[in-house]
């Protein structure tokens, strides 16, 4: 287990680190609302770490809730780190300063367990810079029992083999319940001088949402997986997705921490339900983040007001993967009102989806954020909706634009997803029309044409999804998928239709992690060393970076972004939670007899 003794480096933060920094509000805790504990009085101490800058990190709901739910535990000290900024890490480096909390600038290496939560395959390398900053091997192999547990949580341990052979636990599914369970085992261990391997054994053993990989042992046969297999006896081989039963009181934060720099998002966040009734076969969160809850209009209101008070904040979000499903969205949104309206305090709903719940945005015109609305068509076919199972017909569309419109929206941001299978030319081409219809249906109602901003994406396929078995298409594709769009608009003459496009070599290393096996550490360490950071950043990212590391490992990003898998292979995410296989299949083969409709 973790050493007791923290080092606390105040001095070398104040003196060394901060005044040289270009935005020092990012390190420098102390916000209002943040919990500050006495470390030398906890027995178990635990590091929250986010993988992307301040900015990022604090609008990110999870992270805040994990927060909130470990410090109401006695004896459990929970303080957060972010990951630094280039200057931020050229300084640490070159004055050795170790990574550190926010909350006593404490070294992160002296903490019981550092857990990072990971969102997304681009932060891979983020993780490794700050385990590496903290002082820490990369490697779970080649950490001591005097290193704390290295643990992820987040969507990305539902694929978590790329990164395995550096993570000591992955936690699956739901965490504000499970990570509560685990700290109260981890302090049992400890007291009984359980050493890191017993541990790790025992977690395994008792909690089916807790995969620790260095317990596992895979065989290959070329680019295919043959066995998986426990090393020790008694041990599961399937793992599932941590779930929180009771919703409605699942913990919140109570008094949410104010930045001190401005984060992306400034708001009282309030997750109104959980899973979603849809089922887009491209999405691992609807087919992982099951069964649909709700919380009562009474709790959401609750804590919309608790945190109103205790942050100021002027806007009201309702969360959710799809809040228009929230069967009493209009009672809710009108009981929010009552209490927000007079306090200037707007309502975003920043989910809704095209049916009923938008048709009914003239009612709520006074309380709803009108600086844009925001929908995902994916595409812009009816019969390329069906292949993804997102059945909405153009004129259902289009009436939900007129209300939006008619309510005093001005503009719309749409997104579009490309390279879907059974996608063709002319539903490629049909985005930039779509744009043009829906931007001039304002003259309908009086109201001119509105802004249209289309974002489009380039399709990969995530584990747990249906189109998992697919491959990416390549990247000659996407270029000609781009031209096509924008010749499009400029035949329609749509000039009030922005269009952004993804970066089309970031979207292919994500196909290729999204779907890869544990032989992928390698290839991220790789990068790291040769200077990957902030990979979703597109200023920060080096495409020939990765290709030099793919390269050097004897594989081919291309070739690992477009490979298809049989229906009957061995997943390199088979045993981490999510639908069984015969349901995605069922699913993908319905999809492949729409795609080939003629």
């Amino acid at each position: 287990m973790a050493n007791t003794q923290v080092r606390i480096l105040e001095d070398d933060v104040e003196r060394r680190f901060l005044p040289f920094v270009r935005r020092p509000a990012r390190y420098i805790g102390g916000e209002v609302n943040q919990v500050k504990k006495d470390l030398a009085g906890c027995d178990v101490k635990v590091a929250l770490c986010f993988p992307d800058v301040y900015e990022i990190g604090m609008s990110n709901t999870g992270l805040a809730v994990i927060y909130e739910v470990l410090n109401r535990l006695d004896g459990v000290a929970t303080e957060r780190v972010f990951a630094p900024w280039a200057d931020g890490e050229e300084i640490m480096r070159r004055e050795s300063i170790p990574l550190f909390t926010l909350e006593s600038r404490a070294a992160a290496a002296d903490f019981d367990i550092i857990g990072f939560g990971l969102t997304n395959e681009m932060c891979y390398t983020n993780m490794l810079n700050m385990l590496d900053l903290a002082g820490l091997a990369l490697f779970s192999e080649d950490r001591s029992d005097d290193d704390p547990l290295i643990i992820v949580g987040g969507q990305s341990a539902n694929c978590a083999e790329p990164i395995a052979p550096f993570v000591d636990i992955f936690f699956l599914g739901e965490g504000e319940e499970a990570i509560v369970r685990f700290v109260e085992l981890y302090r049992r261990q400890k007291q009984a001088g359980a050493g890191r391997r017993q541990l790790l054994i025992e977690c395994a053993r008792q909690f089916d949402f807790a995969y620790v990989p260095s317990l596992y042992d895979f065989e290959y046969d070329g680019e295919r997986i043959t066995s998986f297999e426990p090393k020790e006896p008694g041990l599961p081989k399937r793992f599932e997705n941590a779930i929180v039963d009771d919703f409605d009181n699942a913990g919140v934060p109570r008094a949410p921490i104010v930045p001190f720099a401005e984060a992306v998002h400034e708001r009282v966040s309030v997750e109104i339900m959980r899973g979603c009734p849809g089922r887009c076969r491209f999405c691992q969160a609807s087919f992982c983040r099951r069964p649909i809850r709700y919380r009562s209009i009474e709790r959401i209101c609750e804590i919309a007001k608790e945190n109103y008070l205790a942050t100021g904040f002027d806007t009201v979000s309702l969360l959710s993967l799809s809040t228009a499903d929230y069967p009493d969205l209009e009672q809710l949104v009108l009981q929010l009102q009552e209490y927000f309206t007079p306090r200037r305090v707007g309502i975003s709903l920043p989910s809704l989806r095209v049916g009923e719940q938008l048709k009914m945005l003239p009612k709520l015109a006074a309380s709803v954020r009108k600086s844009g609305l925001t929908i995902a068509v994916e595409a812009a076919t009816e019969r390329l909706r069906r292949v993804i199972n997102k059945p909405i017909s153009d004129s259902d569309l289009f009436a939900a634009i007129e209300a939006a419109y008619e309510a005093g929206f001005g503009q719309v941001k749409l997104y579009f997803m490309v390279g879907l299978p059974g996608e063709r030319l002319e539903d490629i081409a049909e985005i930039a029309a779509l744009c043009d219809r829906i931007g001039r249906l304002g003259r309908k109602v009086g109201k001119g044409i509105a802004k249209i901003n289309a974002a489009v994406s380039w399709f990969v396929p995530k584990s747990h999804t249906p189109l998992a078995w697919s491959g990416q298409r390549d990247k000659e594709y996407f270029d000609q998928a781009k031209k096509l769009i924008l010749d499009e608009r400029h035949r329609l003459k749509a000039r009030f239709v922005k269009f952004k496009f993804h970066d089309i070599e970031t979207s292919v290393l994500e196909a290729a992690f999204a779907r890869g096996d544990r032989r992928m550490a390698k290839v991220v360490e790789t990068a790291w060393r040769l200077g990957a950071r902030f990979d979703l950043w597109r200023e920060c990212f080096n495409a020939e970076i990765w290709q030099q590391a793919f390269e050097k490992h004897g594989m081919d990003i291309d070739r690992c972004a477009q490979r298809s898998f049989a229906p009957d292979e061995i997943m390199p995410w088979d045993h981490l939670g999510g639908p069984k296989k015969d349901y995605l299949l069922k699913h993908f083969r319905e999809a492949m007899d729409i795609a080939g409709e003629e």
